[in-house]
């Protein structure tokens, strides 16, 4: 398993990636509809400008070299959380490929990166209803926050966990 920074050639692979885990994880979470609606045309389009203009995505390739995870972050972008200065704005990986340390792997990258940005502390939201939400506790986030957001007509709950300078340790 490889992580590497994105390049703009991984933007259509990005997009598979993204539109496929959305489809995944949030089956009976998110409406249907909305899922059926998800477009890797669109999808591309997004992260072709999110790579262009922004060096902190990466992406996870398997043994054959065929991404299948991917995370970005940047600055903390509400304002509203003074000891997070960082964010993991996305993070997903293919079903098949979770629970191997992958998603850890990704989120330690980015983070390392925002340290060097000088952006310390890590924020990430996920819907609360993602079955993953385990995964960000384990790997030692602190649930912070919590808002309603609405995808696709329903109101949902998005938690924000909380990490301290010791996601960048190894």
């Amino acid at each position: 398993m490889k992580i590497r920074e994105a390049v703009l050639g991984d933007h259509q692979a990005i997009a598979k990636v993204h539109v496929d885990s959305w489809r995944e994880t949030y089956r009976g979470i998110v409406p249907q509809t909305y899922l059926n609606q998800l477009s890797y045309a669109d999808r591309a389009t997004l992260w072709e400008k999110i790579i262009a203009s922004d060096n902190t995505v990466f992406v996870a390739e398997n043994e054959a070299g065929d991404i299948i995870g991917f995370g970005n972050g940047g600055k903390e972008r509400s304002g509203d959380y003074p000891n997070y200065q960082g964010e993991v704005y996305a993070l997903y990986l293919l079903t098949d490929y979770q629970q191997h340390g992958i998603g850890k792997k990704i989120v330690k990258e980015i983070a390392s990166h925002l340290k060097g940005l000088q952006l310390n502390g890590v924020l990430i939201w996920v819907l609360a209803d993602n079955p993953s939400v385990g995964f960000y506790q384990a790997i030692g986030g602190k649930k912070v926050d919590e808002e309603s957001v609405d995808i696709g007509g329903k109101q949902l709950i998005e938690a924000a966990y909380g990490f301290d300078q010791t996601i960048f340790k190894s």
